[in-house]
């Protein structure tokens, strides 16, 4: 279970303080199938970062009860200085597994060949993105977060990151972020609707699109 109890997360700009999410509360279930929508710029990114742990709310508590993995294909939690070998292995004694049995998996699902022995901070994004999806496939996460639609790659690596996602970890729970309708009816159960910093969650996909179409200009 992860339990998001009063979450508010504020930022200081030169135009003073902004309000990006204003007490949400949320629980998500063991192996439940979460879409959240929201427009550009809604804060759903702040939100999936800080079920991650990756950020800090400035007040509220996110309670995890089950592991989560960071947001898929997000690369900045790498050291640029290390290779990507070296930062698997790092990543693996955070999580106390053996990194021994994991590098031919990384390797091949990765494609990074070579590069995989080359230090992260001269990698491009989509190889940044490659790694780190590659790296999120061999942690057994309870849940699985998705910062929008997973775009890592051309498209045969794309469809090769959904099967692996959708597929072989399908009895996982995950939170999907997003503004588009169609991914989140494909892949959920239940959605939520952020605006204006409020998170309003319908048990219905079809009553959250349509509230969503109402206020996705706010």
């Amino acid at each position: 279970m992860i339990k998001i109890t009063n979450l508010v997360k504020r930022y200081h700009t030169r135009q003073g303080e902004i309000t990006v999410l204003d007490h949400i509360n949320h629980q998500i279930a063991p192996g439940e199938k979460v879409g959240i929508l929201g427009r550009n710029g809604s804060g759903k990114s702040t939100l999936i970062r800080l079920i991650s742990g990756a950020e800090l709310p400035t007040s509220g508590t996110v309670a995890r009860s089950m592991s989560v993995s960071w947001p898929l294909a997000f690369g900045g939690a790498f050291q640029g200085s290390l290779t990507g070998l070296d930062n698997l292995r790092f990543i693996c004694r955070v999580y106390g597994i053996s990194a021994v049995d994991k590098i031919p998996a990384v390797q091949e699902f990765s494609e990074l060949g070579k590069y995989l022995r080359e230090p992260v901070k001269t990698y491009s994004s989509g190889m940044r993105a490659r790694l780190s999806f590659a790296i999120s496939m061999i942690v057994e996460y309870d849940c699985f977060l998705i910062d929008e639609v997973i775009a890592v790659g051309d498209s045969r690596f794309h469809e090769k990151c959904l099967t692996e996602l959708f597929e072989k970890c399908k009895d996982r729970a995950m939170v999907i972020v997003s503004h588009d309708t169609g991914y989140i009816r494909e892949h959920c159960q239940c959605a939520s609707v952020l605006v204006k910093g409020k998170l309003i969650s319908f048990d219905d996909i079809d009553e959250a699109f349509s509230y969503y179409k109402e206020h996705s200009d706010e």
